[in-house]
């Protein structure tokens, strides 16, 4: 692939919230991508102190032939900032520079730059546009795709939020060249979760080109976002507000939001406490009958080969619990679990708590 490729659209079809994510290398300083842009006088970007060096200067000359002021600020990186406080520094500076209700904002980072700049947005003079241009493979496949916003509170992760869609995505292939590789690894978690809950061609696809993906290979990420973002744009479609159907996204996240919650946020990244918690979720389904154990070995080692972590950390099977009981998807204090009911098809349900921490003693 040429630095600069004619970008793939990808729709997500919600009536008039309905917006593309824009997938592509070097699209960010195409003009085409910010052709037909929300009008204001003002556009905030929000960046992180990592990404901000990287990739502000060449957001900040795309955007201004279409914005008279452009501001920015740069917030401190990682999960563990992704806080009331900081959310605080968004408003703060909005406030500041008197910005009005059709201020334009741009979260240009990861996952957690996207979910913030998402949230702030929402709330702002109680709701402002956005636009996502997420940097990290997470966010690129998952993140920030679908206008799932928010922070996390002390006893949960993204408890605080607000479903609120962008503008559009656009997803700059360029920006993962330079992505530590850990964070490349657990952008793979949320890739490879698509294959079992939705489509196994695809889980197929991912092992054949696992190691062009790992070496960053252009074609090799730009059909990963492409499929994935495919995917979860028909999910999110059909079930926007995660009533139903959109809980199968989060197949391995109960596990793994109990990592994350028990060790601290920011400890694990969540793209590896995701790929710990699918080999969890492949072996409670296995226990509970719904898929055969060759299954559990080929996932465990696919996300093992993407260098992410299959032995979770020895919290004890009463902290897993206790962090889980406060997932979102629990329902009256009983736990629900995205599982595995035949490859390629999930479906939530709960499970008794003896054999949940059999799983957890064994896979910790």
């Amino acid at each position: 692939m040429s630095s600069h490729t004619s970008p793939i659209q990808v729709p997500i079809d919600l009536g008039d919230r309905s917006y593309s994510i824009m997938i592509g290398s070097g699209v960010m300083s195409q003009s085409q991508t910010w052709s037909n842009l929300p009008k204001a006088s003002t556009a905030l970007i929000v960046s992180n102190t990592t990404v901000s060096p990287l990739y502000s200067k060449s957001l900040h000359e795309a955007l201004k032939p279409h914005y008279p002021k452009i501001i920015q600020i740069d917030l401190p990186d990682g999960e563990s900032f992704k806080t009331w406080e900081t959310l605080q520094l968004i408003f703060d500076q909005l406030l500041g520079q008197g910005c009005d209700r059709k201020t334009v904002l741009f979260a240009l980072g990861g996952g957690v730059i996207g979910d913030m700049t998402g949230f702030a947005a929402a709330c702002y003079m109680r709701g402002v546009p956005y636009l996502q241009v997420p940097t990290t493979l997470l966010a690129q496949v998952d993140s920030s795709v679908g206008g799932k916003t928010a922070i996390n509170h002390p006893l949960g992760k993204n408890m605080v939020g607000a479903f609120y869609q962008p503008e559009r995505v656009i997803c700059d292939l360029q920006t993962l060249q330079t992505l530590p590789k850990r964070e490349l690894s657990a952008g793979l978690a949320e890739i490879i979760k698509y294959g079992p809950i939705f489509d196994m061609k695809f889980l197929d696809w991912i092992e054949k080109h696992l190691t062009a993906l790992l070496n960053r290979d252009s074609n090799a990420l730009a059909y990963a976002v492409q499929r994935s973002c495919e995917i979860k744009a028909h999910v999110v479609g059909q079930d926007e507000k995660e009533s139903g159907m959109r809980a199968i996204l989060n197949f391995g996240h109960t596990f793994g939001h109990a990592i994350e919650a028990g060790l601290g946020f920011g400890e694990w990244l969540h793209g590896e406490a995701v790929g710990c918690g699918m080999v969890m979720a492949a072996h409670l389904s296995h226990r509970l009958k719904m898929v055969d154990e060759s299954f559990v070995e080929r996932l465990t080692q696919l996300i093992q080969s993407a260098g992410l972590p299959i032995v979770g950390p020895q919290l004890g099977s009463d902290i897993y619990l206790e962090h889980m009981r406060v997932d979102k998807k629990a329902q009256g204090g009983d736990i629900r679990f995205v599982l595995i009911n035949g490859p390629g098809s999930a479906v939530v349900r709960g499970a008794p708590d003896e054999l949940v921490a059999q799983v957890i003693d064994f896979c910790c």
